[in-house]
């Protein structure tokens, strides 16, 4: 059964305590999330998948100011993302640690990243 959730939805979620042993996103789940936010690719990192996306900038500054921003969702939602800032670009990583797999947490916070990009 195929899950309806828009990217709306999404951005409109939580994430829930994630623990070890909890069960990753289904393949199901995988397809549809993964239409909600186009822009994310699915990146095998030494055999864990994650989301991954690189946000373009006009500066070094901005990038910091959006990293930062991306640092307080993730405090906030208490799921943290792998960052790295270069000089206008800003690469994000999701993925679920505790499970070394992805979690519906991880397309919920790269849809709420997302939003932070573009002003949401």
């Amino acid at each position: 059964m195929a899950v309806a959730v828009t990217i709306t939805d999404l951005v409109g979620h939580t994430c829930e305590a994630c623990r070890v042993g909890a069960p990753p996103a289904t393949e199901a789940e995988i397809a549809e999330y993964s239409r909600r936010i186009p822009a994310w690719e699915i990146v095998d990192r030494a055999g864990i998948p994650t989301l991954e996306r690189v946000f373009r900038f006009g500066d070094f500054a901005a990038a910091m100011v959006f990293t930062n921003r991306v640092g307080e969702l993730a405090e906030e939602q208490g799921h943290h993302p792998a960052l790295l800032t270069e000089w206008g670009r800003v690469t994000v990583t999701w993925w679920t640690h505790k499970i070394r797999n992805l979690h519906v947490n991880d397309f919920v916070m790269a849809a709420k990243t997302d939003a932070v990009f573009g002003g949401g």
